[in-house]
């Protein structure tokens, strides 16, 4: 199952099903193109707004992907998973927790960005780890043009690195250090140019 919106949600229910694997309903915001794109491939598919109900997840599912989701993710639905959920966040878990990651990684003027696939919990963004990769930021970065550029690609990739593994035996659970996490708000509106 896939829950989320915008771009990153329709490429990876696109590309689950270039893969072969079977998805069994997505999950998103009502209006958004992931549910458009899901009546196009024959997909079932769910208004959420908000919280994640456990019903909306079918029997069977293995796991629930979670691709540009603002909503929770309950522990309820989470269960009926046989695997849990996998999210992406666009940072180097435990750092930059929040919804604006990307604009906090360049207002800190990082030179290294990232992002992880990590099992949700209860917590916002602080489920153990699966996967991670990074990139470099460079110079004249905008948050939407590291994001098309670098993230939203690795994006993708870590989740079908995650389903192969999954598939062949298991994929890892690294907790996330404590002692190293930051949480920044929603950032303030405005443009945003490392520069």
């Amino acid at each position: 199952m896939i829950v989320g919106q915008k771009w990153l949600a329709v490429e990876l229910l696109r590309q689950c099903r270039r893969e072969g694997h079977a998805v069994a309903a997505v999950a998103g915001v009502p209006g958004d193109r992931l549910l458009e794109a899901a009546a196009v491939e024959g997909v079932r598919s769910v208004a959420a707004t908000g919280a994640l109900d456990p019903a909306a997840v079918p029997a069977g599912v293995d796991v629930i992907l979670c691709a540009h989701a603002h909503g929770f993710v309950p522990a309820a639905a989470r269960q009926r998973a046989r695997f849990g959920a996998l999210g992406f966040h666009p940072s180097l878990l435990p750092r930059h927790r929040g919804r604006d990651a990307v604009r906090w990684t360049l207002h800190m003027r990082e030179p290294v960005a990232g992002g992880s696939l990590y099992w949700l919990d209860d917590g916002a963004d602080t489920g153990p780890v699966a996967l991670q990769d990074w990139c470099h930021v460079r110079p004249g970065d905008t948050p939407a043009g590291l994001w098309r550029r670098e993230l939203a690609p690795m994006a993708l990739r870590l989740f079908s690195l995650a389903l192969g593994l999954l598939e062949a035996g298991g994929l890892p659970a690294v907790p996330q250090d404590a002692a190293l996490a930051t949480w920044e708000p929603a950032f303030a509106a405005g443009p945003l140019v490392r520069g």
